[in-house]
This record gives C-alpha cells, structure tokens and sequence, in this order.
C-alpha cells in the first residue's frame, strides 16, 4: 500500500504541465538527453482576430513575392505600385491614390479587389512586365 503523503506528490508531479517541465533546466546531462517536452498542439482557429489580421499582414511583409514594387505604363501616365502588406495604390495621371485595394499573386497571376468593390487580374509576363487592364506596365526600379 502506498502512503497518503507519496500518493500525494505523486498527483502533483502528474498535473505539472509539459510546458513547465520543458521550461525547468535538467539536472544533470542525462537527464537534459533524456527529456522529452511535448506542448500541447493549438487547434486551428476559423476567427480571425484584428492581431491574427495583423500578425498575418507583418508575415505578408517579410515574406513578400518578388513582384512587389512599382508597375508603370510606358508613357508613365498610369503608376500601380504593389505593396508588401497585400494593397495596392494606384496613380492615374495627376490623381494620386485613384484607386486603393488589395491584392493576391497565384503563380503568375495577380487578382485585384478594389476598395470601391470592383475587380480586376492580370499576368506577369515575366518578372519585369505585367498586363493588367488591356496595358502593359514595366516594372520601375
């Protein structure tokens, strides 16, 4: 029979968290090879909160396709420049900012969603010309 008091601790021991045990240190080297620390796995999450939008945008940034940058028209009249965090801006003319939305690149298309909620794509050619719109823009560097 084993006594209250080791059953106890026994208890105890069994409700620390794999995470708490991985973040002790070993007590000696076999104990530090021998250690297995598994945390728990999140579950994925269909809500998206303003922070995972967020975080989601800073990944976009630093991990940004290689098209990003500024598009122009060979007269120059129409500037449509790509950004990091999934929007684009683009100047027609005079106007800067005429038209504002986002952006996704799927291979080498480019799929466009203007704020005022029309749509338009387009095809990189190659990494210096995209058709978009019946014109032909070359990347500016």
């Amino acid at each position: 029979m084993t006594h209250p008091m080791i059953a106890m601790v026994a208890v105890i021991l069994a409700a620390t968290t794999a995470e708490d045990q991985c973040a002790r240190p070993a007590a000696d080297k076999v104990q530090a090879e021998s250690a297995v620390c598994a945390l728990p796995i999140a579950t994925p999450n269909t809500e998206l909160t303003e922070d995972d939008m967020q975080q989601n945008a800073t990944a976009q940034e630093t991990q940004a396709h290689p098209y990003v940058g500024m598009w122009v028209t060979e007269d120059g009249r129409i500037r449509h420049e790509l950004l990091t965090n999934g929007r684009y801006d683009e100047a027609r003319g005079v106007r800067r900012s005429a038209y504002e939305g986002r952006y996704e690149v799927t291979g080498s298309s480019i799929f466009y969603w203007d704020d005022t909620g029309f749509t338009a794509d387009g095809e990189f050619v190659d990494m210096n010309t995209l058709h978009h719109g019946g014109m032909i823009f070359r990347r500016e560097d």
